[in-house]
C-alpha cells in the first residue's frame, strides 16, 4: 500500500525527472484512477481501468453522444446500400499512428476482427457479418447477411470493450493474448518508459493527431483537443493519502473518491458525469461447483438485500442509489419491473440454508475474490462474504489488489488448481442498456465472458431482440428475457449507484461520461 511517505517520496522523484518528462506544471494534469493499470490491452479485459486508458491511446472509427447516439469519429461518413447489407466506411484523412505509420483500412479491418471475437456486442456484428474487408486503403466495406442498423453503435460504444483501432501487426494477436506494446492513433501516447506499475501510469499529447472538425465534445465523440501536454496517473491505493493529496492541491483529478471521503473535498468540484450509474454484479464461476448448479444459483436470490449492498457503498444517501435493479439499466428505454418482486420479498436465511441442501450442496469451497486497493468493490465483496456465509456456503474469501482479479478471473481452473467461485463487479449503466450490449447476459458458455454462462433461452430471446421490428417489440422481449435471467441467473444484480467524480475548481473542460483527457484545461 502507498502511504504518505512513499507518495511523497514519488512526488519528489518526479519533480527531480528532467525537464522533457516532467512539463511544466501547468500543462501536467495529475489523475487518481480508480485502480492500477495493470492490463494494457482493451480488448484482452473488460476492466474499466484499461478502457479509459484505452481511450486515450487509441482512437475508434465512431464515438458516442451525450445522447448515447452514435458519431462519426475516426470516419469521414458511410453509405448503406443493397437494402442494409452493404456499408462502406471511409476513413478521415491524415489519421497516423503513433509510430508514424498511416492508418489504413486494413488496420482497421484486423482490429475489428480481434475485437469482435471477445466482445459481446461485436460477437453479434460478426455473426451477422459475411464479409468483412478493405477494398482500398480509406474504405471499410461491410457486407451482412442481413440488415443490422447497430452497426455504428457497435463499432463506437463507449463501454467495455472499445473497438480500439491499431496496426494490423498488434491487431493479428490472438485475442485471447495480451497486446503490451502500445501503438494507437490516440490523442496520448502511452510512455512504457516511465511506467511504474503500482504507483504510476504517464501519457503524452500525440502532437500527430488530427481532431475531426465541427461539432461539440461529448462523451466520446466530436473534436478530441487536447489542451495539456502531459497525463500522470497517480496510483493512491490508501483512500485517506489520495483525499489528502487532493485537498493539498498535489493532485488535480480525483476519478472515484468514496462517498464517505466526498464531505472531506471541501473547495472542490464534486459532480456525478454519468447519468447511468454503475450496476452492482456478482458474477459467478458457472464452469465449476457450486455455482454450475442452476438450483444453487437461485437460493442467492432468497438472501440479496441489494440496498445493503448499495449503502455498503455510498452510505445512506438515497439521491446516491436505485434498487430494486434488474438486468437491465434504470431509466433507459430497455428497463423492465418484471420479475423484480423476487428482489423486494422478505429475505429468507434458513430458507436459503434448506434450498442449498435440496440442490445438492455438500460443502464446495466457495472462493469469492475481494478487491483490497478499489474500494466500492471492496465493500461490494464484504457484503458478498457475509450472505453467502449466513445463507449456509462454505466461503474463503481472498482479498487481493484489483489487477490480481483481473488477472485470476480469466483462469477457468478449479478453485484447487488457482480458480475462483466468484467475485463483485461494477458495470457502467450503458453496458447493461439492452440486450445487445450486455456482456454478462450472454449464454454461450466457453466464448461467454468470463464466469461462461450457457443458456439456449437467453440466447435465443437476445436474438430475438436484434431482429425485432419496432421499440415497442423490443420493449416486450426485454421483460421476457429478464424473466429468463432471473431462472438462469449468469450473474446476481445487486444494485445502481452514482459514481462521483472530484476536481480541482480550476480544471475546466471535464466531459460527462466516462473519464477523458481531450478537452480538459488547467486554470
Amino acid at each position: 500500500m502507498l502511504n504518505r511517505r512513499s507518495f511523497m517520496a514519488l512526488s519528489g522523484a518526479a519533480l527531480a525527472a528532467p525537464a522533457l518528462a516532467q512539463g511544466s506544471a501547468a500543462r501536467t494534469l495529475k489523475f487518481i484512477p480508480q485502480a492500477d493499470l495493470t492490463v494494457l490491452d482493451p480488448i484482452w479485459t473488460t476492466a474499466y481501468v484499461t478502457r479509459n486508458h484505452g481511450l486515450a491511446v487509441f482512437d475508434t472509427l465512431y464515438g458516442t453522444d451525450a445522447s448515447y447516439a452514435a458519431q462519426p469519429q475516426m470516419v469521414a461518413g458511410h453509405t448503406v446500400e443493397t437494402d442494409g447489407t452493404l456499408w462502406r466506411l471511409t476513413l478521415r484523412p491524415g489519421l497516423t499512428f503513433h509510430d508514424g505509420s498511416p492508418v489504413l483500412a486494413r488496420d482497421c479491418v484486423a482490429s475489428i476482427a480481434r475485437w469482435g471475437k471477445r466482445d459481446a456486442m461485436g460477437q453479434t456484428l460478426m455473426a451477422y457479418t459475411d464479409d468483412l474487408s478493405a477494398p482500398d486503403d480509406r474504405t471499410i466495406q461491410f457486407r451482412l447477411k442481413k440488415p443490422f442498423p447497430l452497426l455504428p453503435d457497435a463499432l463506437g460504444k463507449i463501454g467495455s470493450s472499445i473497438c480500439a483501432i491499431m496496426p494490423e501487426r498488434l491487431a493479428k494477436t490472438d485475442p485471447f493474448t495480451q497486446v503490451t506494446e502500445m501503438v494507437g492513433s490516440g490523442p496520448f501516447r502511452f510512455k512504457a518508459d516511465e511506467r511504474v506499475v503500482g504507483a504510476r501510469v504517464v501519457y503524452e499529447r500525440f502532437a500527430g493527431y488530427v481532431p475531426r472538425e465541427g461539432g461539440e465534445p461529448q462523451w466520446t465523440s466530436g473534436p478530441k483537443r487536447v489542451f495539456v501536454d502531459r497525463i500522470e496517473w497517480n496510483v493512491i491505493p490508501d483512500q485517506a493519502t489520495a483525499a489528502s493529496a487532493m485537498q493539498t492541491g498535489e493532485m488535480d483529478w480525483w476519478e472515484q473518491p468514496p462517498a464517505d471521503l466526498v464531505p472531506t473535498l471541501r473547495g472542490l468540484t464534486t459532480r456525478i458525469t454519468d447519468p447511468t450509474g454503475l450496476i452492482g454484479c456478482l458474477r459467478m464461476n458457472q464452469l465449476q461447483p457450486p455455482f454450475d448448479n442452476p438450483a444453487i444459483r437461485q437460493v442467492l436470490l432468497k438472501v440479496v438485500d441489494q440496498t445493503d449492498f448499495m449503502q455498503a457503498v455510498t452510505g445512506t444517501d438515497p439521491k446516491l442509489i436505485h434498487v430494486p435493479t434488474g438486468f437491465f439499466c434504470p431509466g433507459l428505454p430497455m428497463a423492465s419491473d418484471v420479475g423484480l418482486d423476487v428482489l423486494t420479498s422478505k429475505r429468507d436465511y434458513e430458507g436459503a440454508k434448506k434450498a442449498l441442501a435440496a440442490a445438492g450442496y455438500k460443502g464446495e469451497k466457495v472462493v469469492l475474490m475481494g478487491a483490497s486497493d478499489f474500494p466500492s468493490l471492496k465493500a461490494l465483496a464484504d457484503v458478498a462474504a457475509d450472505m453467502l456465509t449466513r445463507a449456509g456456503f462454505n466461503v474463503d474469501y481472498q482479498v487481493m489488489d484489483w489487477g490480481s482479479v483481473v488477472q485470476r478471473r480469466a483462469k477457468k481452473d478449479p478453485v484447487a488448481q488457482g480458480g475462483w467461485s466468484a467475485f463483485c463487479t461494477f458495470w457502467a449503466g450503458l453496458d447493461q442498456a439492452n440486450p445487445a450490449v450486455s456482456a454478462f447476459l450472454r449464454g454461450t458458455g466457453q466464448s461467454a465472458a468470463v464466469g461462461w454462462p450457457t443458456s439456449e433461452k437467453i440466447e435465443a430471446l437476445r436474438d430475438q431482440w436484434l431482429d425485432a421490428p419496432d421499440a415497442a417489440a423490443r420493449k416486450q422481449l426485454a421483460g421476457t428475457l429478464q424473466q429468463q435471467a432471473f431462472t438462469d441467473l449468469p450473474y446476481l444484480p445487486l444494485g445502481q449507484y452514482f459514481n462521483q467524480t472530484s476536481f480541482k475548481p480550476s480544471l475546466t473542460g471535464v466531459l460527462n461520461g466516462v473519464p477523458v483527457f481531450w478537452n480538459v484545461k488547467k486554470g
